[in-house]
């Protein structure tokens, strides 16, 4: 089978490539990392003994899913596995200076997944197989200040995938959405001594832990992975918090915020 995985050459998309290469998929690398896309799809390749090729997209462009697409019928390529996991990540209040990010992640997180799946998707209902994997998070249960426009993102892709998975059932296509709490990637820059102690704490799990779980559930047609005890006990500690505190915890990090970003510049 050929899978098309979005975000592919860091992270948990790099970790995803290598782990369905290692089930012997072929595999269609997209990303904007241009070095990175010269030089993984081929060391994938060799090692794995798979055909890997990569395909540089700005996925946060209006028309990116429907470049992507038409690429791949003009190369005649039939995407059995398609994984919509590009994305990005910012803590901050939402501010005007904030509007160029916020419609980046609109668009990597809701306008083109979206299209993607229609567009695979009609191909795979043609052929009545294949399987969809929309990466959502943890935080699409916990809304909170300053991942305002995450979260909502994300509950976007959770919502959505959960009604796109009812309409493929019929056609033998699955739908699985997975919603990873924290993962040891570059998404959330994060100093590496604390990522390795948070780590260790199992507060951050690695992203071969995750991928494995959420690929055994997209082949098993599952409907949510959600993977690690802090999927259950977070949402519902936050659902505990007042609302006043749930502002004065807010009110402490965006102070904290301010002054980190005072002392750097």
């Amino acid at each position: 089978m050929l899978a098309l995985v979005t975000g592919a050459t860091s992270g948990m998309g790099l970790e995803y490539c290598r782990q369905l290469a290692l089930r012997g998929h072929n595999l269609v690398m997209v990303s904007n990392q241009q070095e990175l896309l010269d030089i993984l799809p081929t060391q994938l390749s060799q090692q794995y003994g798979i055909n890997a090729i990569g395909r540089y997209q700005d996925l946060a462009t209006p028309d990116a899913a429907r470049q992507l697409y038409d690429w791949c019928c003009q190369q005649g390529l039939k995407i059995d596995i398609l994984i919509n996991n590009a994305g990005m990540f910012f803590f901050h209040e939402l501010t005007p200076d904030y509007a160029d990010r916020s419609e980046a992640m609109l668009a990597l997180h809701v306008l083109t997944p979206t299209r993607l799946c229609a567009l695979f998707g009609e191909d795979m209902k043609l052929r009545r197989q294949g399987y969809i994997l929309n990466v959502s998070s943890l935080t699409a249960q916990i809304p909170a200040p300053g991942i305002t426009l995450y979260a909502a993102t994300k509950a976007y892709l959770k919502s959505y995938s959960k009604s796109l998975y009812f309409e493929m059932r019929p056609y033998g296509v699955g739908v699985t959405t997975v919603l990873p709490a924290a993962v040891a990637t570059p998404l959330y820059n994060l100093n590496p001594k604390t990522q390795s102690l948070l780590t260790r704490l199992g507060i951050i799990r690695s992203p071969q832990w995750l991928v494995r779980r959420a690929l055994r559930g997209m082949f098993r047609h599952r409907h949510y992975v959600k993977p690690g005890i802090m999927n259950y006990l977070v949402p519902i500690l936050v659902k505990l918090l007042p609302n006043r505190l749930e502002t004065h915890i807010w009110q402490k990090l965006k102070l904290k915020q301010s002054n980190i970003q005072t002392i750097k510049q």
